[in-house]
């Protein structure tokens, strides 16, 4: 048992070995990096990709439902969709059935882009999951899940 103030070498290998947080930050990186890649001629990061995404539905969803999704807070949510805002993919709109809410919306330059890219994505998205095979890959996501 450790006592306090006390770290051996020995913890900061069981820490690199056994950290489940630790593995699945390297690995949503290293994801994240491949994404990124092949949608940077479209002018997006793979999390620019997700929030615009997450905005292509029937009714604009609010910043609480998005924020939800994304597992962002509100704040930094508002935050990544400012720039969206500036280059006209994405708006922030008052809510017309509550006037202190707003709604997120995808402006058609958005969805245009959006259905550029999603070739590129598609297409990164089936290399990663032939690396990985398609039991595996399903695997993941059912864990990730599980863990969400």
């Amino acid at each position: 048992m450790l006592q306090r103030g006390e770290l051996s070498f020995e913890v900061t290998g069981e820490v690199r070995n056994a950290c489940l947080c630790l593995h699945l930050q390297q690995a949503a990186r290293a994801v994240a990096r491949r994404f990124d890649g092949v949608l940077r001629p479209f002018g997006l990061t793979s999390g620019q990709f997700s929030l615009l995404m997450s905005l292509n539905r029937p009714e604009p969803p609010t910043i609480g439902s998005v924020s939800a999704l994304l597992a962002m807070d509100r704040t930094t949510l508002t935050a990544n969709l400012k720039p969206l805002a500036r280059r006209g993919l994405a708006a922030i709109v008052v809510d017309e059935a509550d006037k202190r809410s707003r709604r997120l919306v995808l402006t058609p330059a958005g969805r245009d882009l959006l259905g550029t890219a999603v070739p590129a994505w598609r297409e990164m998205q089936v290399a990663i999951e032939e690396t990985m095979g398609a039991p595996g890959a399903d695997r993941l996501r059912a864990d990730l899940r599980a863990l969400g």
